[in-house]
């Protein structure tokens, strides 16, 4: 087989042994036939080596617990086929989603395309995802035959303001992966690594809105299953700022400025629910002083707006992944 026609699927997995299990059958049972199915356990304490063993087509590679991209990157030095796919263990792929991803991949020869999905909720059922959001919609009117392609400019400009492509969605050429998930990022490893190429070099992405996966959620989700404090902490405070750090050297002004923007919302939500629900007055001050460093008009600006959206039940913009 020319491995230009294969694509790697990683699974990288930390004690979902029961959840595990559909997402191993959902890849098996891809329409699309070539295919290396890799399995990587981050340092499981449950049955997970001996679930993976029930199927031989999937390889089992064992490391010590490092997080979900240091897991997605001990993958890919496994790795045979000229494209990758990263399902996380908890998701399901419905079959056709690696047929219809990399039939758009290379008709139009893109970096990477994403596809829609279903979101489960904890209260009620799943949800259309990708149809309502605000980042996405001015692109809708480019659709045609069930894809909407982005130019460079687009691309970029979408993935500096929001990242609509959590791992499981993406079919990416190995080629397009310049240095793999971003292991000092928290929670955006994989929003790292497109900005990372996005920044580097010109590329193109595709995108469907037809559902070809179900996103689940539990109480250990790298996002979903965290308190919104803890997003606040990690991906809007802690990863922004790594993310401003190591690209500041290719970001536009304007780029940057959306970027320290972000960083500083972050900053005051972040005080005012340490100042509310904390009533850690010292916490609370400190992380006004860190955004007051990084522009005083803006923070001054920024204190009464999320004083009032927390008074209608509000959060940041830019929220969505």
């Amino acid at each position: 087989m020319n491995n230009e026609n294969l694509v790697t699927i990683i699974i990288p997995t930390f004690n979902r042994a029961p959840k595990l299990i559909d997402a191993i059958e959902s890849a098996i049972n891809q329409t699309y036939k070539y295919k290396q199915i890799i399995v990587i356990d981050d340092g499981s304490i449950d049955d997970t080596a001996e679930l993976v063993k029930k199927y031989p087509q999937v390889e089992y590679h064992y490391k010590e617990n490092g997080g979900q991209a240091s897991a997605r990157n001990e993958g890919l030095k496994y790795a045979k086929g000229e494209i990758i796919a990263s399902l996380d263990s908890d998701d399901v792929w419905y079959p056709e989603f690696l047929n219809n991803c990399i039939t758009k991949l290379e008709e139009e020869n893109l970096d990477f395309v994403f596809a829609n999905w279903e979101q489960e909720s904890r209260i009620g059922n799943p949800w259309d995802f990708l149809s309502s959001d605000p980042f996405l919609t001015p692109y809708f009117v480019k659709e045609k035959d069930g894809w909407i392609i982005l130019e460079y400019n687009e691309v970029r400009d979408l993935f500096i303001k929001s990242c609509p492509s959590p791992s499981s969605s993406v079919v990416i050429k190995r080629s397009s992966i310049l240095n793999g998930w971003d292991e000092e990022m928290n929670i955006g490893d994989d929003w790292c690594m497109y900005l990372e190429l996005i920044l580097s070099r010109k590329c193109r992405v595709g995108f469907t809105l037809q559902k070809l996966w179900k996103k689940r959620i539990d109480e250990i989700n790298i996002y979903d299953g965290r308190k919104w404090s803890e997003v606040l902490e990690f991906l809007y405070i802690a990863d922004v700022k790594a993310k401003i750090i190591k690209f500041k050297h290719l970001l536009t002004p304007k780029e940057l400025k959306i970027l320290e923007e972000r960083y500083m919302g972050g900053l005051v939500e972040f005080a005012k629910h340490n100042l509310i629900r904390e009533l850690n007055f010292k916490y609370s001050f400190n992380l006004l002083v860190r955004s007051f460093a990084v522009n005083i008009p803006f923070t001054l600006r920024e204190i009464p707006k999320v004083l009032m959206k927390g008074l209608h039940g509000k959060v940041l913009p830019n929220q969505k992944l």
